[in-house]
């Protein structure tokens, strides 16, 4: 059995956003995107990640090796890196990634952060989210420069946000990564969502360039995603990664309907586990 790593996966209890408070237009929303995205069974089944307890015991059900708990820092969503800390804890099933805006918070002060992110917390990896700024900007936004400077310095990855929540779709393209993808090849560019529904652009993306790895996440199972299977199978065999997108996606049904798209052999045990482990540096894990 292939040991898999969820590069996606949060607990309710992290924000509103995610379902922390039954009852509020949050929660129904969550509801609400969990039936868009195909969940079968009950779409309030993310309540039992309200605790942390919960959360890992979904984690343990799924059968999963690890899962990746993403931060986030957005003029509409600030998730303090301290509280992604507290949730990984000391559990060998979590991994961090931290969050800066240098547009929001100053070039000094997102660099700062970062290194506090990897450096004291642990965390291993920074997420930027251009498109949901304020105002949306692209990846290769001079203001994002010295973050990927640093990153690469350190030999981190970097998570970037996309997809069709992106505020402004203009801001949801790909083209403008390739700058950066070109600036830094050893730096690990790793793009939620996978630009999802501009598939067919982000894997051609990928295609010329090697550091660009794509995790669509909730969108594999939406149509045109096709084309990640089939590049999957062929050229992007080493840049194509699991997400389940919990809580608004089952871990476990995520698991298995990935399961069934058509990945060979070698493309799937790279998409659910190996791909990740190289990027995190895990041995055997």
């Amino acid at each position: 059995m292939t040991r898999i790593i969820d590069m996606r996966c949060r607990p309710a209890y992290l924000h509103d956003f995610f379902g922390a408070t039954p009852g509020s237009p949050e929660h129904a929303t969550a509801r609400w995107l969990n039936r868009r995205v195909g969940t079968r069974g009950p779409d309030d089944h993310f309540e039992r990640s309200l605790t942390r307890d919960g959360f890992l015991a979904e984690i343990r059900d799924a059968g999963l090796a690890r899962a990746v708990v993403v931060g986030r820092h957005t003029p509409a969503q600030q998730l303090p890196n301290d509280t992604i800390r507290e949730i990984v804890g000391d559990s060998p099933l979590l991994l961090g990634i931290g969050a800066v805006d240098p547009a929001l918070q100053g070039t000094d002060a997102a660099l700062a952060e970062a290194a506090r992110a990897i450096d004291t917390l642990g965390l291993a990896g920074i997420d930027l989210e251009p498109g949901f700024g304020a105002p949306a900007r692209h990846p290769d936004d001079p203001v994002y420069w010295p973050v990927y400077e640093y990153a690469a310095r350190r030999g981190v990855p970097v998570f970037l946000m996309s997809g069709p929540t992106t505020p402004d779709l203009r801001h949801n393209d790909p083209a403008p990564l390739a700058r950066v993808a070109q600036a830094f090849p050893d730096l690990p560019l790793v793009v939620y969502h996978g630009y999802w529904p501009n598939a067919q652009q982000a894997v051609g993306l990928a295609f010329r360039y090697a550091n660009v790895h794509l995790v669509p996440d909730m969108y594999l199972f939406q149509p045109g995603s096709q084309v990640y299977v089939q590049a999957a199978n062929s050229f992007l065999r080493e840049q194509l990664l699991f997400g389940s997108s919990y809580p608004f996606r089952p871990i476990r049904q995520s698991i298995e309907d990935a399961g069934g798209l058509g990945l060979g052999d070698a493309a799937l045990q790279a998409f659910f586990h190996d791909n990740a482990a190289r990027l995190f540096g895990l041995d055997g894990g």
